[in-house]
């Protein structure tokens, strides 16, 4: 079916055929989606807004104007387009950069911007290999296909990748630095300092081995500070890491505050479970290295072992059945 089809485009359009067709429907796509992505309904609430905004006195406006101009002015016109319009993807989404350590307000419009971008830049690179590969020599549908779509393909998924990787390597850090943390708060609470202080502390100390683990207790500090209540912050700074040690952790300091059970004497408890952990990890790591060098023992070592005891062997067999 596809064999015939490309005969049909090349008798009708030329050997550039197949190409003109694929870019003709990607562009068609585009005009018949893109009316219907921007179209955004007017709020409620964005119509006082606006009704607002002119009551203002041209002076205020000029000020307002250029305080928030600016790119993210420029990409909030278009968040029917750059962002998901379901309430759940659009926290999930928030959720997964927070994680990964973006957090501005534009934070999930930059995403989505950058997976339009690679992605119609890739394309675009794509279909001029394929014209390229076209003058040299003659190109199958599916090789055509291929080099066309795939580095589109690659190009969107790039900023979802680079996303993961950087939220991976973020958790790593702070499940690294964790029970020094708490070895501190320790020795911070029982040094007469209170709970709001020592995070603080451990905050400032922290920064220099562990930057995304002081960045999550400046938050909690500054929320607190800010009139949030502590249980709230605690129970926020769990989900937005989405670590389990730190989500038992919040959990002790909730529980100690509910039952009125001392703070230190939990946290000693679970400092001493945290850094039990961290040998476990480190014993389950030493495990493992006898099975990869042994794999790599078997895939370096045993070849040329076998072509030493062999090669002889085979060389004199060869030479004395050539002989004969």
């Amino acid at each position: 079916m596809l064999a015939s089809i490309n005969h049909f485009l090349v008798d009708q359009l030329g050997p550039m055929g197949p190409l003109i067709a694929i870019g003709g429907l990607g562009l068609l796509l585009i005009l018949l989606t893109l009316p219907t992505m921007l179209k955004k309904k007017p709020e409620p609430f964005d119509k006082i807004k606006s009704q607002r905004t002119t009551q203002k006195s041209p002076k205020e406006q000029g000020l307002r104007m250029g305080a928030k101009g600016g790119a993210s002015d420029k990409l909030q016109k278009f968040s029917t387009f750059l962002e998901p319009q379901n309430a759940d993807e659009l926290s999930a989404s928030r959720l997964k950069l927070q994680r990964a350590g973006y957090r501005a307000k534009n934070a999930v419009q930059l995403f989505h911007f950058s997976q339009l971008v690679l992605g119609v830049g890739f394309l675009i690179f794509g279909v001029i290999y394929t014209l390229y590969a076209q003058t040299q020599g003659e190109v199958t549908t599916q090789m055509m296909v291929i080099s066309t779509i795939g580095p589109g393909a690659a190009g969107y998924y790039l900023p979802q990748y680079w996303v993961q990787r950087r939220m991976q390597l973020r958790q790593e850090e702070i499940i690294s630095g964790f029970p020094d943390a708490l070895d501190m708060m320790l020795v911070c609470v029982e040094a007469g300092q209170s709970l709001d202080q020592s995070i603080m502390r451990i905050a400032k100390e922290s920064r220099a081995g562990y930057p995304a683990l002081a960045d999550e207790f400046d938050t909690v500090a500054h929320e607190v500070k800010a009139g949030k209540e502590r249980v709230a912050v605690l129970k926020d700074m769990s989900d937005r890491v989405g670590i389990p040690d730190v989500s038992s952790f919040v959990t002790t300091l909730v529980q100690s505050a509910t039952f009125g059970t001392s703070i230190a004497e939990a946290l000693r408890v679970y400092s001493a479970e945290m850094r039990d952990k961290r040998v476990m990890r480190a014993e389950e790591k030493a495990n493992t290295l006898p099975t990869k060098l042994t794999l790599g023992t078997m895939l370096f070592t045993v070849p040329p072992l076998m072509i030493i005891l062999i090669g002889p062997s085979v060389h004199g067999i060869s030479k004395a059945l050539g002989g004969g």
